[in-house]
C-alpha cells in the first residue's frame, strides 16, 4: 500500500516544474519584448545619425559654395539658386538692411523693400526661429504662399543686419537643438562673407 508521502510528493515536484515552466515562458516574452523595443530604439537613432550626418554635410557645402563666389553677384545666385538643390529646400530668401534702404533677394532677382518692415522682421528673430507654418514668411514673396516649413536665421553683424529665409513645401517635425545649431553656422558663414564682399564694393 502506497503511503500518502508517496503519494503527494510527484504531485508536488509536478506543481513545482509547472511553474518554473510559467515563470520561464513569462520571462523569455518579457525578454523578447524587451529586445524588440531595443532594436526599434537603435533602428531610430541609426536614423537620426544618418540624418544628421547628411545635414551636417548640407550645410558644409553649402558654406563651402558661399566661399568660393568669386563675386557679390556670383554670391547672390548661389544663395538664392544653389542653396535650394544643396540644402533640398524649396525656396531661399535673403533680406539685407543697408544704412537705410532694404533689399530683399531670391530666385527672382533683386527687390527693393522697405528698410522699416525689414528691420521689424530682424527684431523678431533671435539667432534660429524653426517652425512649421500655414503660410510661409512675406521674405518668400510668391512663394509665400507654399511654404509649410521654415528657418528663419538672423545674420550677425550690424553692417549689414540681415535675414535668411529657408523653406519648404513639405510639413516636418525639426528638431530644434540639431538644426538650430547648423543653422547658425550657415547664417555666421554667410554673415562672413557679406562683410567681405561690402567691405570690397
Amino acid at each position: 500500500m502506497t503511503s500518502p508521502l508517496e503519494i503527494n510528493l510527484p504531485s508536488r515536484t509536478l506543481l513545482g516544474m509547472a511553474r518554473v515552466i510559467h515563470f520561464e515562458e513569462h520571462a523569455l516574452a518579457r525578454l523578447r519584448a524587451r529586445v524588440a523595443a531595443a532594436e526599434e530604439a537603435n533602428q531610430d537613432l541609426i536614423a537620426f545619425a544618418r540624418g544628421h550626418s547628411g545635414a551636417v554635410s548640407s550645410i558644409h557645402h553649402a558654406v563651402v559654395a558661399v566661399m568660393e563666389a568669386e563675386s557679390w553677384d556670383a554670391l547672390l545666385h548661389v544663395v538664392t539658386q544653389e542653396w535650394p538643390l544643396i540644402l533640398g529646400l524649396d525656396a531661399v530668401a535673403l533680406a539685407l538692411v543697408v544704412g537705410d534702404r532694404g533689399f530683399r533677394v531670391d530666385a527672382g532677382g533683386v527687390q527693393m523693400v522697405d528698410a522699416a518692415l525689414l528691420q521689424r522682421s530682424l527684431d523678431q528673430v533671435d539667432g534660429v526661429v524653426l517652425r512649421g507654418v500655414e503660410r510661409g514668411h512675406p521674405l518668400f514673396g510668391p512663394a509665400c504662399d507654399l511654404i509649410r516649413a521654415e528657418a528663419l536665421i538672423r545674420l550677425d553683424g550690424d553692417a549689414p543686419g540681415g535675414l535668411i529665409a529657408l523653406g519648404q513645401r513639405a510639413q516636418q517635425s525639426l528638431d530644434a537643438r540639431h538644426n538650430s545649431e547648423l543653422l547658425m553656422f550657415l547664417g555666421r558663414s554667410l554673415s562672413a562673407m557679406i562683410r567681405r564682399w561690402m567691405s570690397e564694393a
